[in-house]
Parts: structure tokens; C-alpha cells; sequence
């Protein structure tokens, strides 16, 4: 039985669909057997993973309409996981989906036939808070949330727990909190040094160990199509995201699979994160970004 992991978080531009990618790409060289779903109506987790959008047969899109068995829209990458595409076609899928009867359950109805043939289903959520990330969300056994070490770092996650607490008491009520990972993290940032505090201060263990630093090649990677341990394996972002794979599968270990889980509905960001590491309204900038 697969373990669910939705990648989500309302913000864009923080290392979601990078840490879909190549969590996936770990994992799969872990010899874990992974699929990858891109939910994002970008396409960019397919294009990162070595897929054209544009020339897939089927998409995510014919998958949530049951226009497409799902095994059958499931195509292999070189990195050793298998994608379910998705292309600008899930925009229309979610329009159609309004009316249909228990709408935000259809990704796990269809995941179910899929569940015992992995070990981890990745899900790769749109940058906001819609009927596709929840329907990510109805499915998954738990939410990871990258987070970047920059300004307005906490933008968006209010929301978001918000969202997972309001689909854990309605809609999920196994959904937990896979993690906070932080992201484009660049230690000669005084500011990110100060966002990474603050978290690990006020989330505690939800905060995960493994750190994303901002890397080029890392950013440079998707456009070939790759993930980056097949881009360049020995950089520092390959070995971030070895990392974070393998905490992944130790904290799966230790999960249980059925049963009570910890409540998150006693989590919520501070209000902001200032350049001193005290809360407040507003996210200013040092005087000094960067040490020499």
C-alpha cells in the first residue's frame, strides 16, 4: 500500500514542483517504486521529468474525467518513476468537475486502483488553494510544504493549514502533516538564516532536518529535462534532495499506517517573520543581506 504525499503549498515560486521532481528521483534511486502526479495545469513537473505536455496521449486531465483508465495514461521516466502528465488541460477538468457528485474525492477513488503497485505516490498541487489541491489533499496520508528561506516566507501557509485542518475535519481525517521543508536556502542570507529559526522555533520536529540550498544547477536541471541527481549527481542540491529522500522513508517507518495521528489543529504560523527574528506585520529587509 502506497503512502500519499501531496506537495502543496498557495505560494508559488518556492520549490514545489523542484521538490516533487526530484523527491521522486531519490526515492526511485532508493529503489522505491514511486509515481509522480502533476496535478499543475503549468505541466512543469511532466517537462521537468523528461516529458513533452504537449505531445502526451493522455493527461491527468482524461484520468479525472474517466475519459482514461489511469494505468493506462501512466508513462515511465529515465529517472526510474513513473508521471501521470499533466498539461493546461486540467484547467478544464477541474471547470467540469464543479457539478459532479463527491467532486473532491475522485483522485482517491482512482488512486485506489493504483495504491498497491508503489510505495510512495508523489502529488504535485497547483500554487493555490483549488478543487485540484483539494482533491490532492482528500487523497493524500500526508501534506509536505517546501518553504522558502526568503522574504514573505510564511505567505500563504496560513491558508494552508486552514485548508488542511478544514479537509482533515470534513473531508480526510487521516491527513497529517508530512513536513515543512525549507528551500532555496543560501546560509550567507542573514534574513533566511533568521525565516529558518523561526520555523524550526515555532513548528518544532514538524520542521524536516533536510535543508534545500540554492543551487544553479539545481535551477538549471529542468530545462534539460532531468531531474538533478541524472543533471548532475554530484552537486549540492542532488545531495539535498538524497537527503530528504532518505528521511522521507525513516519518517515513513516510524508512521503509522491506520490508527489516531498527531492533531494539527494546534499549528499556525506566526504572523510574519521580521529581518531580527521577531514577529510582526510586516517583512523588511536587513541592513545587510549577505556576509562576506
Amino acid at each position: 500500500m502506497a503512502r500519499i504525499i501531496a506537495v502543496a503549498n498557495q505560494k508559488g515560486g518556492v520549490g514545489k514542483t523542484t521538490t516533487a521532481v526530484n523527491l521522486a528521483a531519490a526515492l526511485a534511486a532508493a529503489k522505491r517504486k514511486v509515481l509522480l502526479i502533476d496535478l499543475d495545469p503549468q505541466g512543469n513537473a511532466t517537462m521537468a521529468s523528461g516529458v513533452n505536455k504537449r505531445d502526451i496521449q493522455a493527461s491527468g486531465c482524461e484520468v479525472l474525467l474517466e475519459e482514461v483508465p489511469l494505468a493506462a495514461a501512466i508513462v515511465s521516466t529515465d529517472a526510474h518513476y513513473d508521471l501521470l502528465p499533466g498539461n493546461g488541460d486540467l484547467t478544464a477538468a477541474e471547470l467540469k468537475l464543479m457539478d459532479a457528485l463527491a467532486r473532491e474525492h475522485r483522485l482517491k477513488e482512482l488512486l485506489a486502483t493504483v495504491t498497491d503497485n508503489y510505495h510512495t505516490i508523489l502529488i504535485d498541487c497547483p500554487p493555490s488553494l483549488n478543487l485540484l489541491t483539494l482533491n490532492a489533499l482528500t487523497a493524500a496520508d500526508g501534506v509536505l510544504i517546501p518553504v522558502q528561506c526568503e522574504y514573505f516566507a510564511l505567505e500563504g501557509l496560513s491558508s494552508l493549514l486552514d485548508t488542511v485542518k478544514a479537509v482533515r475535519h470534513r473531508l480526510n481525517p487521516k491527513l497529517e502533516i508530512e513536513g515543512l521543508l525549507r528551500t532555496m536556502y543560501d546560509v550567507r542570507n542573514n534574513l533566511g538564516n533568521e525565516v529558518s529559526a523561526q520555523l524550526t522555533q515555532h513548528f518544532g520536529d514538524k520542521v524536516l532536518r533536510s535543508i534545500i540550498p540554492r543551487n544553479v544547477r539545481l535551477a538549471e536541471a529542468p530545462s534539460h529535462g532531468q531531474p538533478i541527481h541524472l543533471y548532475d549527481r554530484s552537486s549540492r542540491g542532488a545531495i539535498a534532495y538524497i537527503g530528504l529522500a532518505g528521511e522521507v522513508i525513516r519518517r515513513e517507518r516510524g508512521l503509522p499506517r491506520s490508527g489516531p495521528v498527531d492533531p494539527v489543529d494546534d499549528i499556525e504560523p506566526p504572523a510574519a517573520v521580521s529581518a531580527h527574528g521577531d514577529s510582526g506585520p510586516v517583512l523588511k529587509a536587513p541592513a545587510a543581506n549577505h556576509q562576506e
